[in-house]
């Protein structure tokens, strides 16, 4: 699933794609939020993308759900 992440006074997103739930990936930004801590994600490569919790100004989640591509797909 796609994950974007605003960084306050950045003008650009953090984008990665991650193997991770949503409950996982909501639960670690909520506590990231919470205590002031680093977000630390891994996307699908293995790599670590780390935030600061206090520089994060919104963080969307996309769904788990993988779409098809093509005509026949449904």
């Amino acid at each position: 699933m796609e994950i974007r992440i605003g960084v306050q006074n950045s003008p650009r997103e953090v984008v990665l794609e991650s193997t991770e739930s949503v409950a996982d990936v909501s639960a670690a930004v909520s506590a990231a939020l919470k205590g002031g801590t680093t977000l630390t994600l891994k996307d699908e490569r293995g790599r670590t993308v780390l935030v600061p919790g206090a520089a994060i100004a919104f963080v969307e989640i996309g769904s788990e759900e993988k779409r098809g591509v093509g005509f026949g797909a449904l």
